[in-house]
């Protein structure tokens, strides 16, 4: 949480040239938009550690977490986060009627995962689908508000 505090208080510009780790980006590229199957941008925003997830921490197996989207792995360590540095405890959220709503963008880390039918499993839906996020944390924590 520091670091992106950094970037916003420091106005830093975090947008990074594909890093090699992801996918070989000279490879993708043509400038022309038209082109099939090319991409004409080289330039990203990237975060970092998001294979870092600890899966025991929330009551996850290794396996569902692998294939939870990174947007839920990262939402619910930043929600954990939140609420300790709120002072807010899971049993002092257990059984209320707290809501929790979360705006999300893309599903492409379910369409990685379908386009190989072999690869899927019983988590591949439940990691994927977005409307579910928020149900993690709802989950996790008991809590009995809308989500």
């Amino acid at each position: 949480m520091e670091d992106y505090w950094d970037l916003l208080s420091g106005g830093v510009d975090a947008i990074t040239p594909i890093p090699a780790s992801r996918w070989d980006g000279d490879s993708y590229y043509d400038p022309d938009p038209e082109t099939p199957g090319r991409m004409r941008m080289r330039y990203g925003a990237f975060v970092d550690g998001v294979d870092e997830f600890d899966p025991y921490f929330f009551g996850i197996s290794p396996r569902e977490a692998s294939r939870m989207d990174p947007q839920q792995r990262l939402f619910l360590e930043v929600a954990w986060e939140a609420l300790d540095r709120a002072g807010l405890s899971r049993e002092r959220l257990a059984g209320t009627s707290t809501g929790v709503f979360v705006g999300v963008n893309s599903a492409d880390y379910l369409q990685l995962q379908v386009a190989d039918p072999s690869w899927a499993d019983t988590y591949t839906i439940t990691g994927g689908t977005n409307s579910l996020i928020a149900n993690r944390l709802s989950y996790l924590l008991d809590l009995n508000g809308p989500s």
